[in-house]
């Protein structure tokens, strides 16, 4: 099954959101990649991606997650994800990125904390 990256328009706290449905491994990567980089260029510091409807994710696409965090914290921003279930849960929590990415089924708020804002 192919990635689909879907843009979801910012809301008022600046925040942009990317969802996520299908596999992310090898040979969709760049798609993402290309998607937070473009978000980046136009000054977008802030991105939530929502893992929801992710089936797969390989170290091809946690990697990229790993990227994007530090492109964003290197402008004074971040990347979290939320969302994931199953195999992907059980990827994000075994690798430890969901403590680096601050993983929550809830969504972030403004700050990046889950409930918050």
């Amino acid at each position: 099954m192919a990635l689909t990256v879907t843009y979801a328009e910012r809301d008022g706290g600046g925040l942009a959101r990317l969802r996520l449905a299908g596999e992310l491994d090898m040979s969709s990567a760049p798609e993402l990649n290309e998607a937070i980089d473009q978000l980046a260029a136009a000054g977008q510091r802030r991105l939530l991606v929502d893992l929801t409807d992710l089936t797969f994710c390989d170290s091809t696409g946690i990697a990229v997650f790993v990227r994007g965090d530090n492109r964003a914290a290197a402008q004074g921003g971040w990347l979290r994800v939320t969302g994931a279930t199953g195999r992907v849960e059980r990827v994000l929590k075994v690798t430890g990125l969901a403590d680096v990415l601050g993983y929550s089924t809830a969504d972030p708020g403004p700050d990046g904390r889950a409930g918050m804002g």
